[in-house]
């Protein structure tokens, strides 16, 4: 069984920063692309960013310049760096492992 959690979220203002966290752990070997997807209240889940096993990243179009991922080396761990936060990414931030393993996601909320 592998657990995905995550965690950092919060209350903030605009423009405000917030780091994710996530971190794998259970029944898991090797090094696993792991990405990152929101969902705000009324909407559908969107994709927000990908970083590869090997470390190559993505994010999506709306993100960028603003949010970063990283990982630590050799780990299932992640990170999603968000800066000049907006209220449009107001949403539950959700981790996920190769794809298939999902955390039970933490909440941003960007407002004045």
């Amino acid at each position: 069984q592998v657990h995905v959690v995550e965690s950092g979220g919060g209350l903030v203002q605009p423009g405000a920063s917030l780091r994710l966290s996530c971190a794998a752990s259970g029944t898991i070997s090797g090094i696993h692309a792991m990405d990152w997807y929101r969902q705000a209240p009324g909407r559908q889940r969107e994709w927000v960013a990908r970083i590869s096993n090997s470390g190559d990243t993505t994010v999506t179009y709306s993100v960028q310049g603003r949010f970063t991922i990283s990982r630590i080396t050799g780990e299932n761990t992640v990170y999603l760096q968000m800066n000049s936060l907006i209220p449009a990414d107001t949403a539950r931030y959700f981790c996920v492992v190769s794809r298939t393993w999902w955390g039970q996601g933490t909440q941003v909320t960007v407002s004045s």
